[in-house]
């Protein structure tokens, strides 16, 4: 990439963001002028949030503050329009096992059929991260385990106020 292409962006519905997500964002983040979180407004493949656009923005803002070449952003277009929106020449996401990769090579060919100046890097997951999903942190945080270690202290409490109701 040309240094005037160096944007990145990573999308996903971050309900919330875990330490997993962190990692790919902060090792995109060495490889990039500038990365854009973006957070997806509606998601439809995962549908209704637990958290506010907004809020889950905050919690990324929080978790990403000593990062100074990241911003959050919310979305609700085709990841690929997005991107060209913010000047944005790659999407950058992360791998945890084999069916991620198998929704996201599906994902990337629709991409590449739409916005074919766009790439599409993807980052394995650090193997004490394999294992994190947002969606496993809400049960964890629902039957009461323990995620301290795997959210900020911010999510944390969030998410126990949240799922306490």
């Amino acid at each position: 990439m040309t240094p005037s292409n160096r944007i990145a962006v990573c999308p996903g519905s971050y309900d919330p963001i875990t330490r997993g997500h962190l990692d790919v964002i902060s090792r995109s983040a060495e490889m990039f002028d500038e990365v854009i979180v973006g957070v997806v407004n509606h998601p439809v493949r995962k549908g209704r949030t637990l958290f506010s656009v907004e809020e889950r923005i905050a919690f990324i803002e929080d978790a990403t503050a000593s990062i100074g070449n990241v911003r959050a952003q919310a979305f609700g277009t085709l990841v690929v329009e997005f991107a060209r929106s913010i000047g944005a020449k790659a999407i950058v996401k992360g791998l945890r096992a084999i069916s991620d990769f198998e929704y996201e090579f599906e994902m990337n060919q629709l991409n590449r059929l739409e916005a074919p100046d766009i790439e599409s890097l993807y980052l394995m997951a650090s193997p004490q991260y394999s294992f994190l999903s947002s969606s496993g942190i809400k049960e964890l945080a629902i039957f009461g385990g323990n995620i301290d270690d795997h959210v900020t202290s911010l999510v944390a409490r969030r998410l126990k106020e949240e799922l306490a109701r």
